[in-house]
């Protein structure tokens, strides 16, 4: 079992910055990759951006030039530096990760609770 524990939500004026971190705890073999989703009122929930474990990244088009991935393999944690925030940012930000809990067995995905971020313009 794994857990995933969220931090950094907030209140911001357009243009603002946050960073958001998420650190798993648990047991597993490999944590790869990490990653953070988010949903607005009234839509899907949609990809933001993920890091694997060799500190490859992807995130959505919406958010290049502004958002930032990283992780500390070590800490097992991933972070979200958020920059040039505007009002269509403010949704529930979800941590996810997917785990081994061996070499040989299959993947096991977690989700965070889940941190606001609330952009005002």
């Amino acid at each position: 079992q794994v857990q995933l524990v969220e931090s950094g939500g907030g209140l911001v004026r357009t243009g603002g910055s946050l960073r958001l971190s998420c650190a798993a705890s648990g047991s597993f073999f490999s944590i790869d990759p990490m990653g953070w989703y988010r949903q607005a009122p009234g839509k899907q929930r949609e990809f933001v951006a993920d890091i694997t474990a060799a500190g490859n990244t992807n995130s959505a088009m919406s958010v290049k030039g502004r958002f930032t991935i990283s992780r500390d393999n070590h800490k097992n944690t991933v972070y979200l530096q958020m920059n040039s925030l505007k009002p269509e940012d403010t949704a529930v930000y979800y941590c996810h990760a997917q785990t081994k809990s061996s070499y040989e067995s299959g993947l096991d995905d977690y989700w965070g609770q889940g941190t606001q971020v609330t952009v005002s313009s």
